[in-house]
């Protein structure tokens, strides 16, 4: 059983062909062309650490669904992906899951425009930590990654993506947490803020003075 394979979106949302041809839908829209980053290989690993994370959850199910869906919708020309992600995850499971985990699961893929769940929100700091873990990786890892959102955004100009890419690093550097599991949080920000200041302080010295 993949990560990303039916058997796995069976677990969650059932053996039926309305769950067969939601899961072949959500595939391809990850499968999209002009993804870099945001692709079936982001969801495989987002997926991944989800299921070593349940433990934290309140609905693991829904937390799974939920990153099934947070950039199912990813047009880099848009600002509203997240709130178009929630909207498509409800139209997509209603009918799949009961109507009570649906919202969840919408919340849950808003939670991901800004990362910043409240300090009570289990399902919310699963998700998020998962979704940053890249951030803490090794500084090859981390360089590929910034490169493949550069490839993202190929339509901006240097100026304009270095100036939208700046305040992003900025965003995150200012969280309360970058990380809301203790374990990971420990583990991983001093390398996460490591790896973003390095980014940072390369993208402000192209800007001119």
């Amino acid at each position: 059983m993949t990560l990303v394979g039916f058997e796995a979106w069976a677990r969650l949302a059932g053996d039926s062909p309305t769950s067969r041809t939601e899961w072949a839908a959500v595939v391809a829209a990850w499968g999209e062309p002009h993804r870099r980053y945001h692709d079936l290989a982001h969801l495989a690993a987002v997926l991944g650490l989800v299921g070593e994370l349940a433990d934290a959850a309140a609905d693991p199910a829904a937390v799974r669904l939920a990153a099934w869906y947070h950039d199912v919708v990813y047009d880099p020309r848009r600002d509203d992906n997240e709130q178009v992600s929630a909207e498509r995850a409800r139209a997509g499971l209603r009918g799949l899951v009961p109507e009570r985990r649906v919202e969840e699961v919408a919340r849950l893929v808003r939670l991901t425009a800004d990362h910043d769940p409240a300090p009570d929100d289990a399902d919310g700091a699963v998700l998020c930590d998962a979704d940053l873990a890249v951030l803490a990786g090794p500084p090859e890892a981390y360089a590929a990654y910034a490169s493949a959102v550069r490839e993202e955004y190929a339509h901006l100009s240097d100026a304009d993506f270095t100036a939208g890419r700046i305040a992003v690093l900025e965003h995150l550097l200012a969280l309360p947490a970058l990380y809301r599991l203790p374990d990971l949080a420990e583990a991983w920000t001093p390398r996460a803020r490591a790896n973003l200041t390095a980014e940072l302080g390369l993208l402000r010295a192209r800007v001119p003075s």
